[in-house]
């Protein structure tokens, strides 16, 4: 039997009717609430997230079917760890803390995505993902993380495959990303203070030198643009004039050729 197709993005849980989904899925002449009910039904553990779905319906008898995708690693891995983006300097600055019990519930959800043969495999994946956004796994940085497991330190979770966490593991998880939040403030003023001290002594010196003492102090990129402006123009210059100091000289009036005394008579 001839099926169509509807794609969509839906936010988990809360998907409606309006564009793009509801005028998409009218022409086929399904019920329209049944499907929206059965989208956010299977959708619904991926609420505050998009949703990539896709509607498949049986054109003569109007029966439906619904597939669900699964939204980025990066957006379960935010919401796994309770923040809003990753870790604008992922190398130093760390944002959040998971365990291995969520790492383990992501890999489950992003299997059929993965390379990973098994969930080990997997787990190390999800956990290369953490590196690249600031995100510690276990209390250590992720790759610190990736050598745990290689040593088999979460052989019985992976093999029981865990992803339950207690109360207490909640509240602990909690605590420490308002502690790392707090480290993280405290480094930046710490980072800004120390810029300002080097712009000002710099001060009257080319930009480009002065971003090379920065960079030296290890400030971050993101700070530096934020506190070192952009050099100006040259007042009175003209954008595709050329270089500042090589305008036109302009042509100098001629002087007035003296005229020639008469003689007196």
């Amino acid at each position: 039997m001839p099926k169509e197709r509807v794609k969509a993005m839906v936010q988990g849980g809360k998907a409606t009717a309006a564009p793009p989904l509801g005028p998409a899925l009218g022409p086929l002449g399904v019920n329209i609430g049944q499907v929206i009910a059965k989208i956010n039904e299977k959708t619904k553990d991926f609420a505050g997230m998009q949703v990539p779905i896709e509607v498949i319906v049986d054109s003569s008898s109007k029966a439906f079917e619904i597939e669900v995708g699964t939204p980025p690693t990066s957006a379960l891995l935010l919401k796994e760890a309770g923040i809003e983006k990753g870790s604008g300097n992922p190398l130093t600055d760390k944002v959040a803390d998971v365990l291995i019990e969520q790492v383990i519930k992501i890999s489950k959800m992003k299997q059929d995505a993965l390379l990973g043969k098994d969930t080990k495999a997997r787990v190390k994946e999800i956990i290369g993902t953490c590196n690249s956004m600031g995100i510690l796994v276990e209390g250590v940085p992720a790759r610190d993380a990736i050598g745990q497991v290689n040593a088999g330190k979460f052989d019985a979770e992976i093999i029981a495959e865990k992803t339950e966490l207690s109360q207490q593991e909640l509240k602990a998880l909690e605590a420490e990303r308002v502690h790392l939040k707090e480290e993280l403030e405290k480094r930046k003023a710490e980072f800004e203070t120390k810029a300002k001290e080097i712009i000002a002594q710099m001060q009257g010196q080319e930009r480009g030198k002065i971003k090379a003492k920065l960079l030296e102090a290890k400030i971050p990129t993101t700070l530096i643009e934020q506190l070192l402006p952009v050099e100006a123009a040259p007042a009175g210059a003209v954008p595709g004039a050329g270089k500042p100091g090589e305008a036109k000289k302009a042509e100098a009036p001629k002087k007035e050729e003296k005229k020639e005394a008469k003689p007196k008579k």
